[in-house]
């Protein structure tokens, strides 16, 4: 089950007022401990200055002061416009395994949602016809995936031509693996997949709530139906605060 982002047995939080340890450190004191405990997984989010400012009955400054205090010491980073995290809670996007961008967040239990920001028939890209088989049109998607509401990755596909027929809504809500399935009864059973970085133009920074100029990381994903025929072309501009990709991999001993 999902923790709240503010723990239900933490309330009330009253402080010592007369306390020798200022309010600050007691803040700072409460809110490790809390860490420590698990109460912000799995995402690591700490609430908003401002909540916890309500929640303590005390002011921003103070609140503020708390929070340094956990940064200085390595408990807590800030991201800004992203709020306050554990430090070491990362997002992580296993390369071992066939799953959609949005599913890899749903698993670890994150608050993921998608979010449908452009759908439309194209002409197939020069650099894509040979790869989907000489197709003169392809279906392109432009989606925004966000963690606790806020952006982590802009996800743009290139499905095919098919894919047009469906609804906005249908669209909307459905990765694209599962798109590939529901609509044309195949599923993906490959991908190869790539990751480079590069700095954020004016446009990806706007959708990215970061700034120009910004490093991303880039995962450029080519999927494949059992026939050897490509379904899937997209490429994931990520804001690389707490994403981690990773990798698991076995080796056998020689005797």
């Amino acid at each position: 089950m999902k923790k709240s982002a503010v723990p239900a047995a933490a309330a009330p939080s009253l402080l010592a007022r007369e306390n020798a340890t200022s309010l600050y450190a007691q803040i700072a004191n409460r809110l490790l401990e809390e860490i420590e405990a698990g109460h912000y997984e799995p995402s690591g989010r700490l609430p908003s200055e401002a909540q916890l400012g309500e929640r303590f009955e005390v002011s921003r400054v103070t609140v503020r002061l708390a929070l340094d205090k956990l940064v200085a010491e390595g408990h807590i980073v800030r991201r800004q416009g992203k709020g306050s995290y554990a430090a070491g809670k990362q997002v992580r996007h296993g390369l071992d395994s066939l799953r959609s961008f949005h599913e890899s967040l749903r698993l670890q239990g994150l608050d993921a949602s998608m979010r449908l920001l452009d759908k439309q028939r194209v002409a197939t890209p020069a650099t894509l016809r040979e790869r989907f088989g000489g197709a003169p049109q392809l279906c392109q998607l432009r989606r925004l995936h966000l963690v606790d509401a806020q952006p982590v990755a802009l996800g743009i596909s290139y499905l095919p031509d098919a894919l047009n027929t469906a609804s906005w809504d249908e669209v909307a809500q459905q990765p694209a693996y599962s798109l590939l399935d529901t609509l044309l009864g195949q599923a993906p059973v490959r991908a190869d997949m790539a990751i480079s970085a590069q700095a954020a133009d004016a446009a990806l920074a706007e959708v990215l709530q970061t700034q120009p100029g910004d490093a991303l990381l880039v995962l450029t994903r080519s999927s494949y139906f059992e026939s050897g025929a490509c379904c899937d072309q997209s490429s994931f501009y990520i804001r690389p605060e707490r994403y981690a990709f990773v990798l698991s991999s076995s080796f056998k001993l020689s005797n």
